[in-house]
């Protein structure tokens, strides 16, 4: 079983700025930027879920080496899970 991660650990290995962003900002970042895409609805909303969507398929796709199989599955379960709730605000609004 793997350790827990401590609070104050670094997002990503590495210089760059998501290895200077503390978890609690990362997470409370995007789930600004889902609820606002939620509440704002129609086109504007389904494109920032849509670019929440992208940006989480990039760190997908660079930390993909680094995952086991049951976290790689659960990270593209819950892509497709934004990807479809996108797609729904588009179409309902």
């Amino acid at each position: 079983m793997r350790e827990r991660r401590s609070m104050k650990a670094k997002l990503i290995e590495g210089d760059g700025p998501l290895s200077r962003m503390p978890p609690v900002a990362g997470f409370l970042l995007v789930a600004a930027v889902f609820v606002v895409g939620i509440l704002v609805g129609g086109a504007v909303g389904a494109l920032l879920l849509g670019l929440l969507a992208a940006g989480i398929a990039v760190l997908l796709a660079v930390t993909w080496q680094a995952l086991s199989s049951s976290e790689r599955a659960g990270r593209v379960f819950i892509l497709a899970v934004l990807v479809a709730v996108a797609v729904s605000v588009l179409l309902t609004k």
